[in-house]
């Protein structure tokens, strides 16, 4: 047992491992104080099997680690003849099952070593991009302590190329430093004639307490199981996951013999765990596969977090979200500028939010034109604009209807890239919509003249956007003449988009005329604007066709 800290829960532990019938060798950290370490040992004086193994500074990454464990392992194969396996733990393990257990699943493997042993080529979850490197480069210098110049040295080793050469007959392996070894195979690695190079070796490797039992029971080893009987878990920065008191019924059923890390404060699991000896011990093997699915799940949601939930630690990080919104939502442009009650109509047909302009320049047009929207989102175009892509996402988790929103040229155009390259967006466009309230508009020929060059700069824009190779939102485009050529056809896919029937057409609004827009569009040519997208519109109404006499 490795004490670093908490040592009264150590004691605890300890005394729970001599109960089982287990021998303990305990080495406590020379940095912890004399007074815990003498209350240590009078709480532990009547067990004749618990011993205390000679101090040294332990230090993270270091191979102090080592030597501390390798004194520990000695004292138990002097002092314990009769003992068949050696198993590693920290202070802060705690055994999930009756030690009785453990005893009878060792005796039915009586030659197998349990450690997670895998090359270092092969190994997918080291931080800090250090495998191979970690055996052939030299590390005088506290990773924690010393960081700067640890990763200068290191630096400076790979500029230079200097590299260490790995002793002949070792083949470096990584794993978990929790592993239950058998009495002939950590005597033979205490005993290898071998042992001062590989020591010397090793005390220079990074983080060696994962490397050396790793990589010299490859060595002497009959048969490696190559997994660990602790429950430890580590997350993707390389953190090991506490356990707390609500976890107690997952590591009940996870039925592993320890589990590591476990929050010194967990009443409940102190309180709980180890669970009884039964009528005869049981040697069934671990079941941790739904905690590692639990677990997997949770360092998933935390690198990639919820779709459409920017984490404040992730959002600096451009299209590092997981999606850009939770949800389908709907764009709908040109069909307000259409059929002034659009927005009223379609909100009778469909299940969902129908809102107006969330875009529009003097703020958000939210459904029932109320002053704040859902969620409490504020119609202020201020505070809108300060993170637009916030404020529709949010918009869109908030609730569990579908959101549905007009939009134009002549409103704030920031979403563009945003809709378009997101999975979730329906975007149905008219294009070229936007004339038809300037048919009507009444304002000054030269002051319309301006608008719609602008308007239709805008939208070209747009299109451009629409039709990128990047495009990810479901499209449909339409031109003017198109459309109003056909109104329910158009509109049937809107709303069949929107999970309802697509004969609810029937009744259309009652759409602006569009009686003089040839005309219209033919004096915004004369005035050297030439309309795009838009159709053909005749210049002059056809006449209708006379009858014979």
């Amino acid at each position: 047992m490795l004490c670093h800290d908490q040592v009264p829960i150590a004691t605890r532990m300890a005394r729970t491992w001599a109960e089982g019938g287990a021998a303990v060798a305990i080495h406590v950290d020379a940095k912890v104080a004399p007074v815990a370490l003498a209350t240590m040992m009078t709480d532990l004086r009547g067990y004749e099997r618990v011993f205390h193994t000679p101090r040294h500074s332990c230090e993270w990454g270091a191979f102090s680690l080592v030597r501390a464990t390798l004194d520990a392992a000695s004292v138990l194969l002097a002092e314990c003849p009769d003992l068949t396996h050696v198993m590693t733990v920290s202070g802060s393990c705690l055994p999930l099952r009756p030690v009785a257990d453990l005893m009878a699943f060792l005796a039915q493997h009586p030659t197998r070593d349990f450690i997670e042993s895998v090359t270092a080529e092969d190994v997918g979850w080291t931080v800090g991009g250090l495998n191979e490197e970690r055996f052939t480069l030299r590390f005088p210098f506290a990773y924690r302590r010393q960081r700067k110049l640890f990763d200068r040295y290191v630096d400076f080793q790979r500029r230079w190329k200097l590299r260490r050469r790995i002793p002949d007959g070792l083949v470096p392996h990584l794993g978990s430093q929790w592993w239950c070894l058998t009495r002939s195979t950590l005597q033979s690695v205490l005993t290898d004639p071998r042992r001062p190079e590989f020591d010397r070796y090793f005390s220079r490797v990074w983080i060696p307490d994962e490397s050396y039992f790793q990589t010299l029971a490859r060595r002497h080893s009959m048969r490696i199981e190559s997994r660990s009987l602790t429950l430890s878990k580590f997350d993707d920065q390389g953190k090991p996951y506490v356990f707390y008191d609500d976890h107690r019924q997952m590591l009940e059923q996870s039925r592993c013999f320890v589990a590591r890390k476990i929050w010194p404060d967990a009443a409940a699991l102190y309180a709980h765990f180890p669970r009884p000896v039964q009528d005869a011990p049981s040697a069934a093997e671990p079941q941790p596969e739904r905690l590692d699915r639990v677990i997997g799940q949770a360092v998933a949601r935390r690198r990639l977090g919820r779709p459409g939930l920017y984490m404040q630690s992730r959002f600096p990080r451009k299209d590092c979200e997981n999606g850009k919104t939770s949800a389908s939502y709907m764009v709908l442009q040109g069909f307000s500028d259409l059929f002034p009650d659009f927005e009223a109509w379609l909100a009778e047909r469909v299940d969902a939010d129908v809102h107006g302009h969330l875009m529009a320049q003097h703020g958000a047009e939210f459904a029932g034109r109320g002053p704040i929207g859902p969620g409490g989102l504020s119609t202020s175009a201020q505070l809108r604009d300060m993170d637009v892509r916030g404020f529709v996402a949010n918009l869109i988790r908030i609730s569990d209807r579908t959101q549905v929103m007009q939009y134009s040229p002549r409103d704030q155009q920031h979403l563009n890239w945003f809709m378009a390259t997101d999975p979730n967006a329906q975007i149905h466009v008219i294009t070229g919509a936007w004339a038809v309230p300037l048919l009507h508009s009444g304002m000054p020929f030269d002051d319309i003249r301006r608008v719609a060059a602008i308007l239709q700069r805008t939208e070209l824009q747009q299109i451009d956007i629409l039709n990128s190779v990047w495009l990810k939102a479901r499209t449909r485009i339409w031109q003017l003449a198109d459309f109003c050529a056909r109104p329910a056809d158009a509109l049937r896919p809107v709303l069949r988009d929107l999970g309802t029937d697509p004969d609810l057409v029937a009744n259309l609004p009652e759409m602006r005329g569009i009686a003089g827009l040839g005309r219209f569009l033919q004096r915004l040519r004369n005035a050297g604007l030439r309309p795009q997208l838009m159709g053909d519109f005749p210049v002059v109404a056809a006449s209708p066709p006379q009858g014979s006499d």
